[in-house]
């Protein structure tokens, strides 16, 4: 189990990193697009790229969000319930969770296959691209929302608000 957290914990390190690249790009992208257009010699490629990182940086914050529970949740339903409905209804939300990621994992392969030759307009990569991150996001989700599941049948109480559980 301390092997498994460690690797959770490295993996939160790495998608939060890779997170904060992808933000520094997408401004350097758009920066010089903007400075380029201003000097009335304008890179075409930003604009692409500019949205291939930001369907990048949407996935990797959504992990980010997914790991650490930040998502926005609005409990105030779910928290007027008597205990043994508020653990049932937890456990409808989770895999409710766990089944949205594994359609977006499915789904994301698929896109992936449809677009791979396709070539984007302005740059020499596949569309397939735009697409990469859809399965490792959708794997995540599911992944959380299967072990946040386990750990509401498991669990004797009602969370407070705001109590983080991630991925061990």
């Amino acid at each position: 189990m301390p092997m498994l957290r460690a690797a959770a914990a490295g993996f939160d390190k790495a998608a939060a990193f890779l997170s904060c690249v992808i933000v520094v790009a997408l401004l350097a992208c758009v920066a010089s697009g903007v400075v380029t257009r201003a000097l009335g010699e304008p890179l075409i490629w930003t604009d692409e790229l500019s949205r291939f990182l930001m369907v990048w940086l949407a996935v990797f914050g959504w992990i980010v969000a997914s790991r650490r529970r930040i998502h926005v949740r609005i409990r105030f339903f779910q928290e007027q319930l008597p205990h043994p409905a508020y653990r049932i209804a937890e456990i409808a939300i989770q895999a409710a969770v766990a089944v949205f990621g594994a359609l977006v994992l499915i789904y994301g392969i698929g896109l992936i296959g449809k677009n791979r030759d396709l070539e984007a307009t302005s740059l020499p990569l596949s569309m397939a691209w735009m697409y990469a991150p859809l399965p490792l996001g959708g794997a995540i989700t599911a992944l959380q929302g299967i072990v946040e599941m386990v750990e509401a049948l498991r669990r004797p109480r009602v969370p407070p608000a705001g109590e983080a559980a991630v991925v061990e």
